[in-house]
Order: C-alpha cells, then structure tokens, then sequence
C-alpha cells in the first residue's frame, strides 16, 4: 500500500496498522457533502451518494485539490472539486469533468476509495480494502447493542493529543480509578486493586474484574447493597478498540465500545458506542456529559505520558500486578508484529 506523505509511524508498523478497521465519523456527520478526516496520516474526504457513504482519498486526481473543500451539491450524487469542478460519485468514480463534457472520462481519474461500512452509529474504514470489498469486515463488537430493552447512544468523539495505544492502555487500566475519576465516580479512599487474570483471544484478550469500586456519577443516588461487588468485563480487539460491559445491581448493564482512531502517532480520535438497559427514559445528554468529565480526566494522564508512543518492550517500563492487562496488551500488539518501541 502506498504511505502517505507525512509519515509519522515506522513504515512496517503503518503496513501492518493499515489492515484494521477504524471508524472515522459518526454516521450523523457525514452527509452528500464532503468531510475531511484524516486516519494513519492520510487525508481522506467522506461523503454520501444516494445515502451510501464513500470514503476515499482527499485529493483531486486532476490537480491535486482538496475534496473536502469542495461545494455541497445536496443532490445525493457525488461531491465536487472547489478547482476545476470534477464530479465523484460511488466508490469514488469520476462522473463529470465540466471542462469536456463529452469526453470519455479516463479510469486514473477515479479517486482511490476505500471499503466503507456504518455499523454501530460510525463509520468504519480500512485502507487495505478497495471500495465494494466490505465482506467480512472485523469490525469489533458493541455487546448488546442489538439486545431488546437497550437503548443505543453514539457519545461526541473527543480528539487526544496523544497515541491511540496510550489512550487504549489507559481505558483498560484499572488501578487508576481512585486517582484520576476521584471526581467523577471512583472513591480515592478504595485504591486497591483485586487479582484478576486476563485470558487470550484470537484478537486480543478479554478479562473479568471484580471490585467494590462503584461506577455511579456523583451525586446520583442508586440503591446498591453494601457488599455488592462490581464486575466490569473488558474485551480488547487489536490494536485500538476495546470493550467494556459495567453490570449494575438487579441485571442493569451498561455497554460501551472505546474506539481509538489513530489519526497520526501522536493525535487520537476517540470514539464511543455505548448501550444500556436502564434510565433509557432519561436525556441522552447527560450520558454525553458524564462521558466527557471521564475522558477529559483520562486525558490530561494520556497527553503527559513519556514517551508519547508505546513501548512494547517489556524491559523498558517497570511493571506492578496490577498491570496485568497493560502487559496482556502489549503482548497482544507485539503478537501481530509491530515494532519494539511501536512509533517512529
């Protein structure tokens, strides 16, 4: 597959990344007009044609022009160039070249699309798939997105400033509670961490853990029984997405998909699919606003780690046993061949 310009990834590593579906939008977000994003360094425009969403390179085949600049038709048909007004539409063909109307369009004027598919309220891309050629896409799960009485919530994506497997390491941590979600749910006064053991998949791992660490926004009261003890269920799927089921007391669950899109080595957009079968009368919005006091918190810790990328030599952090799923981790990145210490 060919880099892009600005390469911010050791080119082996990107080879390997770019076989990964990320998403890059929510659904909501992309309409006939152009959006620009940008995954793995590249520039890509999204768009909608006849209500299918195509995702391709964001760049004029003709002169090399941002797409994502380009007019809104609201037509459903394709986008345009801001330059010379050359029209795409599906998977990125060329349908219009306004200067040669009855010209023959050349087949290099096609953009480069790439296999695009909206699942989960986002929309999810590989750059190692062509346009048409969504057939078994290994888009992680959201768990029980579709189960009856869940209600289904695409939270705000939130941009981090730093690299997608430090925000993922974080999320997956749980030792951190009581020092960073002081102020949101955890108790600073209940730091300890009880064992629990990681256990491979094909994709990563997943693990089961339990604790009497709440997971209720202050200042919301819940009727939960003194010696309950929390079981948080957390699925990994390399490299940057991983899954988290809270069960609550009397069969509540809350569900959530942390889906770290890599836009370069050092910048993350983050996104979030979540469902739950409780308070699915009350305003989404308080969701979205718990979600971010949570992630603003993981952030300010991700944004001032060092090094900014991630180390997947063991020997070159010190490790606790608390660290198990840190380790399961970066064991389960090592697995599918990145680098040692990952980023350039």
């Amino acid at each position: 597959m060919p880099l892009p310009r600005n390469l911010t990834f050791d080119p082996a590593d990107w080879q390997i990344l770019a076989r990964y579906w990320y998403p890059v939008a929510l659904s909501t977000d992309v309409t006939e007009g152009p959006l620009g994003v940008t995954l793995l360094d590249k520039p890509l425009v999204v768009y909608r044609v006849d209500g299918e969403v195509v995702v391709a390179d964001d760049l004029c085949t003709h002169r090399g022009m941002l797409l994502s600049l380009g007019e809104d038709q609201h037509d459903g048909k394709g986008i345009k160039c801001p330059y010379h007004g050359l029209r795409f539409g599906a998977q990125g063909k060329c349908t219009a070249i306004p200067a040669h109307p009855k010209n023959k369009i050349p087949e290099r004027m096609h953009l480069r699309a790439y296999g695009a598919v909206e699942r989960y309220g986002l929309v999810w891309t590989c750059l190692a798939r062509r346009a048409g050629d969504e057939e078994g896409a290994a888009i992680p799960p959201v768990p029980h997105w579709e189960d009856e009485g869940f209600q289904q919530i695409n939270c705000p994506y939130i941009d981090v400033a730093a690299f997608a497997g430090r925000q993922v390491e974080g999320f997956l941590d749980v030792a951190h509670f009581a020092f960073v979600h002081a102020d949101s749910f955890a108790d600073a006064n209940n730091p300890e961490v009880p064992d629990y053991n990681p256990v491979r998949t094909d994709d990563g791992f997943e693990t089961e853990y339990w604790s009497t660490m709440a997971n209720i926004p202050h200042g919301v009261h819940m009727d939960v029984p003194e010696d309950f003890q929390w079981l948080r269920h957390f699925h990994l799927h390399v490299p940057f997405s991983a899954s988290l089921v809270v069960h609550f007391p009397e069969g509540a669950r809350l569900s959530m998909l942390n889906a770290a899109s890599p836009v370069s080595a050092k910048r993350t957009r983050l996104f979030d699919a979540r469902c739950r079968n409780f308070d699915t009368d009350q305003p989404v919005e308080d969701v979205y606003a718990f979600n971010k006091q949570i992630f603003e918190e993981d952030r300010a810790m991700v944004e001032a780690q060092k090094p900014e990328n991630l180390p997947l030599d063991p020997k070159l952090e010190v490790h606790i046993p608390a660290d198990k799923s840190s380790i399961a981790y970066r064991r389960a990145l090592r697995d599918i061949g990145l680098s040692e210490f990952f980023t350039a």
